[in-house]
């Protein structure tokens, strides 16, 4: 019977016991006396034993009822202190973000989002590490990474927030010769910009529609960890790339 016991009457017994009064009890909670009285009754019955003795002018505990008191308090403040953290919890995150992206995506597309976030929910820091090496979310303490192309296998949980188009650029140097390509082994003979931040850095992967796929591999004219930095030698003339369309 111990283990139904209804926790509102542990509440009523308790301010009973507090105030010394069925009438102040039911004050102090809002309900009536009645309801106060009937409830205390019902977990005595429950308990098989007295825990107040009753007289004209107060109510007091017995030795069972001092223990049970006190068991009672705690087990209340304990209940109060659970519900306050998940009212807690539900009012909005709280704590570091620790978040790392390829640098050009993450500085044009996550930084700003970042920023965003930490505005609606000021209890929340951040901390963002752009960066086009793949670093390691568990050796570098990280919650969350941004990849932009190709997954390699992993245990970790990933989920695609959005699509991109790669672009073939080039510098004026090589404006005539993308425009006399016609197909993509038309471009194997002229120089490329690899980026090694890349699983693939000199080769690239053509698509029409579900069933066509061309893969080319090219010439090899310079190599370049940093996606920003193989933008600045394909402007300068150093190379073609195929570039993702963000930002």
């Amino acid at each position: 019977m111990a283990d139904a016991t209804n926790l509102n009457r542990l509440a009523y017994f308790t301010a009973v016991v507090d105030t010394g009064s069925f009438t102040r009890a039911a004050e102090s909670l809002g309900i009536t006396k009645a309801v106060v009285s009937q409830q205390v009754a019902r977990l005595e019955e429950e308990l098989r034993t007295t825990l107040l003795v009753r007289t004209t002018r107060r109510v007091e505990p017995t030795e069972a009822g001092r223990v049970f008191h006190a068991r009672c308090v705690s087990l209340l403040r304990e209940a109060a202190e659970a519900i306050n953290e998940i009212a807690d919890a539900s009012a909005g995150p709280k704590g570091t973000l620790r978040i790392t992206a390829p640098y050009d995506f993450g500085t044009s597309l996550v930084v700003p989002v970042v920023t965003a976030f930490t505005s609606r929910f000021p209890s929340c820091q951040a901390e963002v590490i752009l960066s086009d090496q793949t670093l390691d979310l568990v050796s570098a303490k990280l919650d969350l990474a941004i990849r932009v192309g190709w997954l390699r296998d992993s245990n970790l949980h990933a989920r695609r927030i959005g699509t991109f188009r790669q672009l073939l650029v080039g510098g004026r140097a090589f404006a005539s010769s993308i425009a006399k390509a016609k197909a993509p082994d038309d471009l194997v003979a002229l120089p490329f910009v690899g980026n090694t931040a890349l699983r693939d850095p000199f080769v690239w992967r053509f698509t029409r529609g579900d069933q066509e796929r061309r893969t080319i591999r090219t010439q090899g004219a310079i190599s370049i960890d940093s996606t920003p930095a193989v933008l600045r030698a394909v402007q300068s003339d150093g190379g073609l790339r195929n570039m993702p369309s963000i930002g």
